[in-house]
């Protein structure tokens, strides 16, 4: 094949760096992963096209045929909230967890609430775009809502792999131009980010808020850690990552069990310990107050839930123009105005590419 042929293929696969190496007697292919957890790391071959198909995303399995006696985790998580979109058999395994553990629908709310000051903290800072993975159910405010008090022209893309959500989202939430709703798989973010849909209204050059929220331990760890690592290294300098994700640290270990045991085949529950899940912020700025309980991060009151034994953690990274390190956001500039501290800011967590 000819070098316009590599260079296509190079297009092709962005998190890949791929060269030719031709010394006598030898003439082949090497391929280096550009991206940690990005598999396969390392590919070495004689033939171009077998790059291609070793590169080639493997499709996740399509959606399930709906049916109402199966339980859904968008709609267990929608009666923990208080919602009316569930079926007897959501609501059943949904309460069979709230009688050993109630608090599971407190720390649900903690979880919603968190998202909507993530949002707000991320639209002050001017970020027009927002990407949201595993949108769940429609619950109000929605995130295009939240994201328009600050910025009324954001656009927004809802993405989801279960055809209930997707079919409620697109009636619900797809209510003008700058608003779509794409059916995508967090195990494929390659895949459901280059989706026309997608495409036409979030510009990849432009900084970029990108939200999982409860969504990564759904996932087997080397699965969530990849999904993390790709949209890290995909996000432009600017952008935002908001994530949400239950820890086995300080979690009662019978409640992952009974979780495990409601959700059934439906999902996985991974279970990741602390430090896992600050690992999944590497070489982000990480606002104010760190990688924390969902409550504690800058909740409008201080309401430390009355029972401990569930977890969700939280935290918002912003990716770091180059040159510039760790550089000061919007709020941070509002709390030297307002007489605060440059040492409270600097104490900010903080690292850079």
């Amino acid at each position: 094949m000819s070098e316009d042929d590599l260079a296509t293929v190079q297009a092709e696969f962005p998190g890949y760096r791929i060269w030719r190496e031709i010394f006598p007697g030898r003439d082949r292919y090497v391929v280096r992963s550009l991206v940690p957890g990005l598999s396969p790391h390392t590919l070495i071959t004689s033939d171009l096209t077998e790059v291609r198909e070793a590169l080639k995303p493997v499709s996740p399995p399509g959606p399930e045929a709906f049916t109402t006696g199966r339980t859904n985790v968008a709609r267990m998580y929608a009666h923990w909230l208080g919602g009316k979109d569930s079926f007897e058999a959501d609501r059943m395994a949904a309460d069979s967890v709230l009688v050993r553990f109630p608090e599971v629908a407190e720390i649900a709310h903690a979880n919603r609430a968190f998202l909507a000051r993530a949002v707000r903290h991320v639209a002050q800072q001017g970020v027009r775009q927002f990407v949201d993975f595993g949108v769940g159910l429609p619950a109000s405010p929605n995130l295009h809502d939240i994201a328009r008090e600050r910025v009324p022209d954001a656009r927004v893309v809802y993405l989801d792999r279960d055809p209930v959500v997707l079919s409620h989202a697109r009636a619900l939430l797809a209510t003008d131009e700058n608003i779509g709703v794409v059916a995508g798989d967090l195990r494929n973010p390659a895949a459901a980010m280059t989706v026309p849909a997608l495409a036409e209204l979030i510009s990849a050059p432009e900084p970029v808020c990108v939200i999982l929220g409860c969504v990564l331990h759904f996932l087997p760890s080397t699965e969530a850690d990849a999904a993390a690592a790709w949209f890290r290294w995909w996000m432009a300098p600017g952008s935002y990552l908001v994530i949400s994700a239950g820890t086995s640290t300080g979690t009662d270990p019978e409640l992952l069990q009974q979780l495990q045991a409601a959700f059934g085949d439906a999902a996985p529950v991974t279970g990741r310990t602390a430090a896992e899940i600050a690992a999944w912020f590497d070489g982000l700025a990480v606002a104010r107050p760190g990688v924390v309980d969902v409550w504690a991060w800058r909740p409008d009151s201080v309401r430390r839930p009355a029972q401990s034994r569930a977890r969700i953690l939280a935290g918002v990274g912003r990716k770091p123009v180059a040159g510039t390190g760790c550089s000061l956001e919007r709020d941070d500039w509002d709390v030297l105005a307002a007489g605060g501290t440059s040492q409270a800011v600097r104490a900010r967590p903080c690292t850079s590419t």
